[in-house]
């Protein structure tokens, strides 16, 4: 009988694990996902023909193989999507790729438009030196943020927390006015309490002066998904599936099911048998009942948390229970709202149907409202929407945790809140909202505060167990994009393939600070 792998989550990590055994080994994988549906958060929810994001994901990497796995899966575009084709756009095509109007599995090339709502107003994101952004901040702020800059450059604070990381790299009037707030609407604590670690895998190369630098050096870049030399929260082209994130991972569970490999839905790990130092089988929780399946190897995307108070069959140290007890999760709802029109409009030079705003994302940096973050579904695909010329479709991004008062109000409740917040800051007229829907997501952002600054006692305490590897974004505890949630897959698999001793080329995935600065 052949070797197997247990899988514990059909996200980006756990379905990337799964493929990749079944493409270099001749190991089984059998993934489990919680939940009836695969893709984590970067899933795709469909409301009637109107789809969500949830979370939103720009497919971009400056790892090569990663750009190059996507693109087996779904390859990208050779003729005009139907925006491309209203605009009469150019558009970087690839030759001999699918025709979108014609073909479901294929990658859209899209442009990245993102900006922060602030005072009313709409300012670049990340912030450009333009007449623009000091015209929105007004005469006192800008001298304000210019002098700031300047004293941030020549007095550096210690990188104790994730406020003095941002202070360090724009100055102290340009963290308050838009860093400050937004990071606590995110985490629901302040910045001065979040380790220093989550800017720097998040943020990482970006600063005034890598700013400036895309500045002087846009005119004379061809706008490319190539951009390898530049900061991540510069790109300015991307692709992307025609349905959204969650149409890749369907397709890649397809894949993993076709080749060999187990799906198993609706199944939720309850205890993890641990012996002689290795994990030996899985407990799960099924519609039909309890089933424990036995496991050569163990790849766990579940959150660290919960994965620790699962294993069995050796004493947990004290102090790797307390740790992993006190790490802390961000909870997330989304509401999708439907709209004949909105009351924003284009006031960019990008052309755009209809003069429709050209944001993928809107950072809302109001005080005054509850939503963090917009999506313009539109504007990801136009495959998002049913209708695409009729109607507009908005997400609406909420942070909470588990069981506060914004989790446990009703759907009918939270999505009157939630109209009300729109119009209130003159997104959408109420009489124009035709449809609306809540999702909510649990876990959806490892913390950076409580007692993730001694995760290294667990990972020293998991790593001891020679067959479990951790991967993903729960199951390491790090806010890492999808990419590097694959890489820490493809690195798993590259222990197994390679009967490597250590585990650490799995844990310095998206740790070293050149990473999203150089290929």
């Amino acid at each position: 009988m052949g070797k197997n792998a247990v899988i514990i989550g059909a996200g980006p990590a756990g379905l990337t694990a799964a493929l990749e055994l079944l493409r270099q080994t001749d190991i089984k994988p059998i993934v489990l996902e919680e939940s009836s549906f695969v893709g984590g958060i970067s899933r795709t929810v469909n409301n009637g023909g109107n789809r969500m994001d949830i979370g939103g994901h720009r497919f971009f990497s400056k790892n090569q193989q990663v750009m190059e796995w996507w693109e087996t899966m779904m390859p990208i575009q050779g003729s005009p999507s139907l925006d491309d084709i209203l605009l009469e756009r150019p558009k970087e095509l690839s030759q001999g790729g699918p025709d979108p109007e014609k073909e479901d599995r294929v990658m859209l090339v899209r442009d990245r438009v993102s900006r922060i709502f602030f005072l009313r107003h709409f300012f670049d994101y990340p912030i450009s030196l333009k007449w623009s952004t000091f015209a929105g901040m007004g005469l006192w702020n800008t001298m304000r943020v210019g002098f700031g800059y300047i004293k941030s450059a020549i007095h550096k604070l210690p990188e104790t927390s994730l406020e003095n990381f941002y202070v360090n790299k724009f100055g102290r009037p340009l963290y308050e006015m838009f860093f400050e707030d937004y990071t606590e609407k995110v985490w629901g604590v302040h910045p001065s309490k979040i380790g220093a670690d989550w800017g720097a895998q998040r943020v990482k190369g970006l600063s005034v002066m890598s700013i400036l630098k895309d500045v002087l050096t846009k005119p004379f870049r061809k706008k490319s998904i190539d951009q390898q030399k530049v900061e991540t929260s510069l790109i300015e082209r991307f692709i992307y599936p025609k349905y959204g994130p969650g149409q890749l991972w369907e397709t890649v569970a397809g894949e993993v099911v076709a080749a060999g490999g187990e799906l198993r839905l609706s199944s939720k790990v309850k205890g993890i048998t641990v012996k002689n130092g290795a994990a030996e089988s899985v407990e799960v929780e099924t519609p039909e009942g309890m089933v424990t399946i036995p496991c050569d190897y163990l790849f766990s995307s579940m959150p660290v948390r919960d994965l620790v108070s699962a294993i069995k069959g050796v004493d947990i140290p004290a102090e790797v229970s307390s740790v992993a007890s006190g790490l802390p999760y961000r909870d997330f709802i989304t509401v999708g709202v439907l709209a004949s029109k909105l009351k924003i409009t284009n006031g960019t030079k990008i052309k755009t149907y209809e003069g429709r705003v050209p944001d993928t994302w809107i950072y809302v940096q109001e005080r005054d409202v509850k939503v963090g973050r917009l999506q313009i579904f539109n504007n990801w695909s136009p495959y998002m929407v049913s209708d695409y010329k009729g109607t507009m479709y908005v997400g609406m991004e909420y942070f909470c945790d588990e069981g506060d008062d914004l989790w446990e109000m009703t759907d009918h409740d939270f999505i009157e809140m939630a109209l009300g917040e729109l119009e209130k800051i003159g997104v959408v007229d109420r009489n124009d909202v035709m449809k609306a829907d809540r999702i909510k997501v649990k876990k959806a952002y490892p913390a950076y505060f409580g007692t993730y600054k001694e995760i290294h006692k667990v990972r020293e305490w998991l790593d001891g167990f020679s067959n479990l590897f951790c991967i993903g974004r729960n199951g390491q505890h790090r806010y890492n994009n999808m990419d590097h949630s694959m890489l820490t897959a493809m690195e798993a698999v590259r222990c197994v393939k390679d009967n490597l001793k250590t585990k650490d080329n799995v844990w310095e995935v998206n740790t070293e600070k050149e990473y999203h600065e150089s290929k």
